[in-house]
């Protein structure tokens, strides 16, 4: 297996390659780069081949005028990203969408616990509050979402047989949507208010924040008009507080129980709990799995009808011996979930993640060294982390089976989707993500339910600004039913 020097001191120390350009016109240069004129991955590749370092001095959009300070240094190996993750050395206070912060008035005034480093007084109650209501809610994963799930599957049917074809990715919003609200607010959306395509109020709240990352891939032609549109100045808030509002409501009157904790066991504010809460399942939960299952779909379907077959005999098999759908039968599924792992690998739900060197540092990549200063911005592109070839064999490819038996299950302290190793659990004091086990437990029920319905299926997939496009084309219902 390849694996990365473990002699964390015999590498030499090297100045960091790259260069910011002249103030305001390098940054701007860098942004056109990233967006039209090579995109995202050939913006780092070139850079790699250029410099010959994984590690480099860039300019990261959105730049001016949205942000103060654009420069970074990348760290695009398996080795170097990982100083990402430690608390003891970079700052993650504000950093969330990278050299930017969007106004706090898409939050009701206050500073969510994603925008919280560790070391903040705030930051260890809102996320052990956090922790706490996944923990309480603990029972009711399994059967509420493969409840929303059986509903998804019924449409999917219904529009392939009406259509022809089935947009994926609008009805798992859809299922999305269903299923974090009934988690945290006991209910339906329609019971509490809301109408039945009240997540298009998610959606537009998240990209009135994320709108100076994106591209819409419009024309060459009208690359301009969108640079000034969504890079140049940050979108206000009031466009879209009416939506925003009508979820906050919605979670205010029907999430008491967990309010109720918020004030009296961890003596946060209602208010600022409400706001957490919104913002943990709309912009984390809801946002991710956007991103999350047309990607696992899109990657299972890849393997054709041979891995479907495997999956479904496993699926059948475990499900039978163990009598349903628990916890401990999914445990045992080794190529579930190591197709759960690779596609988190090959295609992370989040892709960047920063920090701020806290102290002057020697960062490590695999041969060289680096000294990164007090105060530079860290940043990393996580699907090159994650896909390191001195780490990975065949790291372009999606290998099924690349997480199954003693040595591949080692390979996983190197997935770092969740913020943090996936050998790592979240804690009060990292940045780890809080719902890293959901997001796992529900990517497995997800193709449990497929694999039961269904012997293999086909899809047509293309790419999208932040992530990937599912229409379903086909299905071959299951010749075995447990």
């Amino acid at each position: 297996m390849p694996s990365p020097s473990s002699d964390q001191n015999s590498r030499p120390l090297k100045p960091i390659p790259g260069s910011y350009g002249l103030p305001f016109f390098g940054a701007l240069k860098d942004r056109h780069d990233y967006f039209y004129y090579q995109g995202q991955d050939k913006f780092f590749l070139s850079r790699i081949k250029k410099y010959g370092s994984t590690v480099f001095r860039t300019n990261m959009p959105p730049g001016p005028f949205i942000s103060s300070d654009p420069r970074v240094v990348a760290v695009l190996d398996g080795v170097s990203f990982s100083v990402l993750l430690d608390n003891s050395k970079v700052e993650k206070r504000n950093v969330l969408d990278g050299t930017f912060m969007p106004s706090t008035s898409f939050t009701g005034g206050h500073r969510v616990c994603a925008y919280l480093d560790p070391s903040e007084p705030k930051h260890a109650a809102i996320k052990s509050f956090i922790l706490s209501v996944l923990a309480s809610k603990h029972d009711t994963f399994i059967p509420l979402f493969r409840a929303c799930l059986s509903e998804l599957f019924t449409n999917i049917e219904d529009n392939i047989r009406d259509n022809k074809t089935a947009n994926f990715n609008a009805l798992s919003d859809d299922m999305s949507f269903n299923f974090v609200f009934r988690l945290f607010c006991d209910g339906k959306p329609t019971e509490h208010g809301l109408g039945p395509k009240a997540n298009t109020d998610f959606d537009k709240w998240i990209f009135f924040q994320l709108h100076p990352l994106i591209s819409l891939g419009l024309s060459k032609f009208l690359n301009v008009f969108e640079d000034m549109l969504l890079h140049m100045f940050p979108l206000p808030s009031f466009l879209v507080k009416s939506g925003y509002d009508k979820l906050y409501n919605a979670f205010y009157s029907s999430a008491g129980v967990i309010l109720d904790e918020a004030e009296h066991r961890f003596k946060i504010k209602r208010d600022e709990a409400c706001h957490n809460l919104v913002f943990v399942a709309g912009f984390n939960a809801y946002g991710g799995m956007k991103a999350l299952f047309p990607g696992l779909i899109k990657w299972v379907a890849s393997g054709g009808e041979s891995l479907h077959r495997q999956l479904a005999d496993e699926i059948r098999t475990v499900i039978k011996e163990e009598g349903g759908v628990t916890i401990a039968a999914l445990n045992k599924m080794s190529l579930t979930k190591s197709v759960i792992y690779e596609a988190l690998r090959i295609e992370p739900p989040v892709p960047f993640q920063y920090g701020k060197a806290k102290e002057d540092m020697v960062v490590n990549s695999h041969d060289v060294a680096f000294e990164i200063k007090k105060g530079e911005m860290i940043f990393g592109y996580q699907p090159f982390a994650t896909k390191d070839p001195r780490i990975f064999t065949n790291p372009e490819e999606f290998v099924s089976d690349r997480f199954v038996g003693e040595e591949g299950e080692k390979l996983l302290q190197y997935v770092y989707w969740s913020n943090g190793r996936e050998t790592q659990n979240p804690t009060v004091d990292d940045k780890q993500c809080p719902g890293k086990d959901l997001v796992v437990l529900l990517s497995r029920v997800l193709l449990v339910e497929l694999f039961l319905r269904y012997d293999t299926f086909t899809i047509e997939a293309s790419k999208l600004s932040l992530g990937t496009s599912v229409k379903f084309l086909s299905f071959t219902k299951a010749t075995m039913t447990v």
